[in-house]
């Protein structure tokens, strides 16, 4: 497989759903991604082969990861680690709060030697909140709240595709090209979640960890293996399970808005010793027709 570093410059604020209306996620799930990405390729006619490329394993993707300038970001791995200042409690919390780090820095994180000083994402970005109306019939107009998130000039979301072939590739960019304009997230009908994407600068670090093929291995993206998969994937895994839900998006699916099934999948940032495919799975729920949910991993050795 090949790799390839998409940075997404947003040039809106963007709401990602954290449970909360009035708040907002900085960061996406890969299932997003994908979910976006097959709309698009539904309105090019391609949906066929988007959805068959990646279920074959010959395009993955990433989750939407943070870059801070030139250095990209990477889930803090779901190890246990002890801090070489060991007794000191504040550096305890210190490491529990942390959520990204420079993937420079991984071989310090996993010796207990990550200098947490001061938080690499401080200062990404803020949350703002948008105050809406809602009006029904004949009602009184009801306001509610939208969280916006806005990020700091220079910073921003990066994904990572790993492709087989130059044709996967192409395929990925004009879909992506087609979803800025449209916009990912929640509330795009109101301006929210544009974005211009770029190459991003090569990373020797970043590449090395993603070619590595023994070891322990973190996925990168929500992921759920298939059921063949999951006693071996779970042998000696520390992991993290996130809950994915939501509405289906499309308008032919059924009369009325319709919830998909939860589906329970691995976090970004969990740790195995094996390897899995995982899988795309059909989380429609009595509908006109299928609403996929991925959840392929992306790997790479810790």
């Amino acid at each position: 497989m090949e790799y390839e570093i998409y940075k997404m410059n947003f040039l809106t604020g963007v709401h990602f759903g954290d449970g909360m209306l009035n708040q907002s996620g900085y960061t996406f799930c890969a299932d997003t991604l994908f979910s976006a990405l097959y709309i698009e390729a539904l309105k090019l006619g391609e949906q066929n082969e988007f959805l068959q490329a990646v279920q074959r394993g010959d395009l993955l993707l990433s989750d939407g990861l943070p870059y801070v300038g030139d250095r990209y970001m990477i889930p803090k791995p779901m190890l246990y680690i002890e801090s070489s200042r060991k007794g000191d409690s504040e550096e305890k919390k210190k490491y529990k709060k942390l959520k990204y780090f420079p993937v420079e820095h991984l071989e310090d994180f996993l010796r207990g030697a990550l200098n947490l000083d001061q938080d690499p994402m401080h200062e990404f970005g803020h949350i703002q909140t948008q105050t809406m109306a809602a009006v029904r019939g004949q009602e009184e107009t009801t306001p509610f709240y939208v969280g916006r998130y806005h990020y700091r000039e220079g910073n921003g979301l990066y994904m990572i595709a790993a492709y087989k072939t130059a044709k996967e590739k192409e395929m990925l960019e004009e879909l992506m090209d087609s979803l800025s304009l449209v916009g990912i997230g929640g509330k795009k009908s109101s301006g929210l979640g544009k974005f211009t994407f770029s190459y991003g600068k090569k990373n020797q670090e970043l590449e090395k960890r993603l070619r590595e093929q023994t070891g322990r291995i973190m996925t990168l993206s929500v992921a759920l293996p298939k059921e063949c998969e999951m006693e071996r994937a779970l042998e000696g895994a520390t992991y993290l399970l996130q809950k994915r839900s939501g509405f289906v998006a499309s308008e032919n699916f059924a009369d009325e808005a319709r919830k998909k099934k939860d589906l329970y999948v691995f976090a970004a940032g969990s740790c195995f010793h094996s390897r899995f495919a995982g899988d795309i799975y059909d989380v429609s729920s009595g509908g006109n027709h299928p609403v996929y949910r991925y959840a392929k991993p992306l790997f790479m050795g810790v």
